[in-house]
């Protein structure tokens, strides 16, 4: 998505899945770190921000160390066994008269 996009550092996308035929698509891409990127870092460990950042000023992948394996490269991601799941949470009792029904 963000070669084709022409993206270079951190990017956010939102998917929307049909739980039913498990098609997906893509709702949104943002060019940008967002809160759910902080949430992958604290999980994964990896310096998301720090890595955006040295991007935008121009730094490649290659020429940064990766904060995670210590001895290879940013764009070498270790084989690791991890999913970040960050599930909605809606406050509907701010509302009043509200549906408590979502969808």
């Amino acid at each position: 998505v963000v070669r084709h996009l022409g993206i270079v550092g951190e990017c956010n996308i939102q998917y929307a899945l049909n739980p039913h035929s498990l098609e997906y698509c893509i709702i949104e891409v943002n060019a940008r770190l967002s809160r759910s990127s902080a949430l992958a870092s604290k999980a994964t460990g990896y310096p998301l921000a720090f890595v955006a950042a040295k991007l935008s000023l121009g730094i490649e992948l290659n020429e940064l160390q990766n904060a995670v394996t210590k001895v290879t490269q940013a764009c070498f991601e270790p084989s690791l066994d991890y999913v970040v799941t960050k599930i909605p949470r809606w406050d509907l009792n701010k509302f009043s008269g509200v549906s408590t029904n979502i969808g």
